[in-house]
């Protein structure tokens, strides 16, 4: 299992990994909400949300002030969320829920370590993907915003440098077939699971039939994963999508047990989301690591500050 040490590492590069990834998740549970120490608008601030952000800071040896930086970030994210709701921007759960996955899974745990980690560390699951949800969706709020792609290039100023084209990308809609494996029972079964995934992979109906075909097989569950355009496809699912030539992919084993993805439509598209997609899987790529959007963030976090009702305790 993963050690708190490897842990920190990774959680320095959490903006890293959901830009990689809102849903607005009402900040603070029952359990922790002893009182409140701030009100941004509507939206209280509690002593439940302070101690689990400090926590957080102290996973990525943050330095100095610790309960005074968590309070701010805690306000700027109150801001954030509220003008995500706003402006329609948020990602979806199953997306948090998949770049959550994902940071498990590249450093080489399970869910279930990887919340225990949390929880032991005093930050808890929730937390952390309230974090990645806000990450992920206050880049589409700035760039709406103000108009532009990361690197403060309008849309139509990245296709004039592609001679006025549109790029074009891959356009896919997806269902995840999972063969369930219990981690109590998974030295036991995994072989056998992955033999019965292989073997149904060749038996699948189709989309439209997907669940009533999990139904007829033990512990077998359908995500509906929706559109999924080739620069969002997370890099572990990359290989078997190149690969696929039927409707369904190759089996790959996962926290959950065995997997694969069923590929209900696949076209080239060059709409303007499309293009965003690419231009923004473009910046990330060539970027050092350093946000180009900051100015405008900071420039937008100010004009809300200034337009909001802050009362602090």
């Amino acid at each position: 299992m993963m050690g708190r040490q490897s842990l920190v590492r990774s959680m320095m590069v959490g903006a890293a990994l959901a830009a990689a990834v809102t849903i607005a998740v009402p900040m603070g549970s029952a359990e922790a909400a002893t009182s409140v120490i701030a009100v941004v608008n509507n939206t209280p601030i509690t002593t439940g949300d302070l101690e689990r952000r400090v926590n957080f800071l102290k996973l990525q040896r943050a330095k100095g002030n610790l309960r005074s930086k968590a309070r701010e970030e805690l306000i700027e994210e109150a801001l954030k969320r509220e003008e995500v709701l706003r402006a329609r921007a948020s990602v979806s759960t199953s997306e948090v829920d998949a770049a959550y996955a994902r940071f498990a899974s590249s450093n080489k745990m399970s869910l279930d370590q990887l919340g225990k980690i949390l929880n032991q560390a005093g930050v808890g699951p929730e937390h952390f993907k309230q974090f990645i949800a806000i990450q992920m969706s206050w880049p589409r709020v700035v760039n709406a915003r103000f108009g532009g792609t990361a690197n403060g290039k309008t849309l139509v100023e990245r296709m004039q440098e592609h001679g006025g084209k549109k790029p074009v990308t891959t356009e896919y809609f997806l269902k995840q077939v999972i063969f369930v494996v219990p981690e109590k029972r998974r030295n036991a079964i995994l072989g056998k699971r992955k033999a019965e995934a292989e073997a149904s992979r060749s038996k699948f109906p189709g989309c439209d039939q997907a669940k009533a075909f999990a139904a007829t097989m033990h512990d077998v569950s359908i995500r509906d994963l929706g559109r999924v355009l080739a620069p969002q496809m997370p890099e572990d699912w990359k290989p078997l999508i190149e690969k696929a030539t039927g409707q369904t992919t190759g089996t790959r084993v996962t926290e959950r047990g065995v997997e694969y993805l069923a590929i209900c439509k696949k076209r080239d598209v060059n709409d303007d989301v499309a293009a965003e997609m690419v231009f923004r899987a473009e910046d990330i790529a060539n970027s050092k690591g350093n946000n180009e959007n900051d100015e405008n963030s900071k420039k937008y976090i100010a004009e809300l500050r200034k337009k909001a009702t802050i009362t602090e305790r």
